[in-house]
């Protein structure tokens, strides 16, 4: 194969599969970051190259502005991600991170690299928006926000100096999926994977099962038991079934067209 890219400042690459056929871009939820994804690149390793987004404002990007809308990151990442689609590439993004997944699949299939799959996790449809204005909270009522999720870790927050980092990016990623709006009508051309928690409070099913009007290319949408974070706990379950999907799609097994599949996850 040609020379590979070199990971940057927003990509990175936590177990390099040189010989991989496929490449997984995966995007963190509000507050996250690029380590998240570390169970996916065990576990996909060799077979799929994972590589993993880091938004600026956090960890050793910590001293840079947040980009605090959807469209920026979108945006921002297209040019850094375009070397990387020299062989088939999927995207996965959990919460905030879908959404950034599917304005960055429109921006490759406008440039010409559509998608193999895009991985949305843990989100509401684009056309069925959620109301909200926790980023208007002081930071009291952002931290219980967050807390409540249950999937943060407490003592992140007891500690002052860690919560004063931690918060601006925070509150910067709750603006971003918060005041998100996507351009009415827009479908991909690529397939579409819904994937939630069957108890989060914050993706409803029939928010969810509304992805399916944002693409042209088939949907699938499969639950599993836990809540917003449900993904944390089943990391390596559901990379199998990641690398289960890819691999039937590239085999052209996928159901395609306006087939909807809902798999309960045991």
């Amino acid at each position: 194969m040609s020379a590979e890219p070199e990971a940057g400042l927003w990509i990175r690459r936590f177990r390099p599969s040189a010989d991989a056929r496929v490449r997984l871009l995966c995007l963190p939820y509000a507050g996250g970051a690029a380590p998240f994804y570390l169970p996916f690149a065990r576990s996909l390793a060799p077979d799929v190259d994972v590589l993993s987004v880091q938004y600026p404002g956090r960890q050793d990007r910590q001293q840079e502005a947040c980009v605090d809308s959807v469209a920026g990151l979108a945006d921002a990442l297209v040019g850094e991600v375009v070397p990387w689609a020299d062989r088939p590439l999927a995207l996965f993004g959990h919460s905030m991170g879908a959404s950034v997944a599917f304005e960055l699949a429109l921006r490759l299939e406008r440039l010409g690299h559509r998608p193999l799959v895009v991985f949305v996790s843990g989100r509401t449809a684009p056309s069925r928006p959620r109301v909200s204005t926790v980023h208007l909270r002081d930071d009291a009522g952002l931290v219980a926000e967050i807390l409540s999720l249950g999937g943060t870790d407490p003592r992140v927050f007891e500690d002052e100096d860690l919560r004063r980092m931690v918060l601006p990016a925070l509150r910067g990623d709750y603006r971003a999926a918060e005041t998100y709006r996507s351009t009415p009508g827009a479908r991909l051309a690529a397939p579409l994977l819904a994937l939630v928690g069957a108890d989060d409070p914050h993706a409803p099913l029939d928010t969810v099962r509304a992805w399916e009007d944002h693409t042209e290319g088939g949907f699938d949408l499969r639950t599993y038991p836990g809540g917003h974070f449900y993904l944390a706990d089943r990391m390596e379950f559901v990379a199998r079934e990641v690398l289960g999907h890819i691999s039937a799609i590239r085999n052209r097994e996928h159901v395609v067209g306006s087939n909807v599949k809902i798999i309960h996850a045991a």
